[in-house]
């Protein structure tokens, strides 16, 4: 731009014929940016241009509030997050680390309480401390109600003390003789058939 007649630092080529005030205006904004940069002021975004962006010198670019945007390689809030990560956030906001500690046991079960007691022996619920199972036989309900302080043991090392408390041990449920639609509604049993 130099090369040519007229033309000056900042000021079109063809804008040879403009007002002379115009000049004087640029002088001074160029001097108020000055100015403004020697105070530690950063620019803000232009109009037409989508905030946070990064501005001409490569910085970040004050929002609104100045606070400047977040840029860089690293990963923050507005990034895609692992399921992983949102599964773990959503269950600290939940509170539902007990409950979810239980069930990672549960689905270990043969590991924590040996191959041999899972074999005859199986979680069924879990509510307020209280771990509920239920055994296959009355032998076996009688065995593992001997061995809940070991069960329960167990289980406080793999999930930490006071999540569960208790253990229930109910036998295999009794047999039924109500079957089809028209079943005495009194649960009538068999009375005098084992007498």
């Amino acid at each position: 731009m130099a090369d040519r007649p007229g033309a000056e630092r900042g000021r079109p080529a063809g804008a040879q014929g403009a007002e002379p005030g115009s000049d004087a205006a640029r002088v001074a904004l160029n001097r108020a940016r000055a100015a403004a940069l020697a105070r530690g002021a950063r620019p803000a975004a232009r109009p037409g241009r989508a905030q946070g962006g990064a501005g001409a010198g490569g910085g970040a670019v004050a929002r609104r509030g100045g606070a400047p945007a977040a840029s860089g390689a690293g990963p923050d809030a507005r990034d895609p997050q692992t399921v992983s990560g949102s599964i773990d956030r959503l269950v600290a906001e939940r509170g539902w680390q007990a409950p979810v500690a239980v069930g990672g046991v549960i689905g270990r079960w043969d590991q924590v309480v040996g191959a041999d007691v899972a074999a005859h022996c199986t979680p069924e619920t879990y509510a307020d401390g209280v771990l509920t199972v239920r055994a296959d036989s009355t032998a076996w309900a009688t065995q593992v109600r001997l061995l809940a302080p070991a069960v329960l043991r167990r289980l406080g090392e793999e999930l930490g003390e006071g999540v569960v408390d208790r253990l229930v041990v109910r036998g295999p449920a009794a047999p039924t003789w109500r079957s089809g639609p028209r079943s005495a509604a009194d649960g009538r049993g068999p009375r005098d058939t084992y007498g």
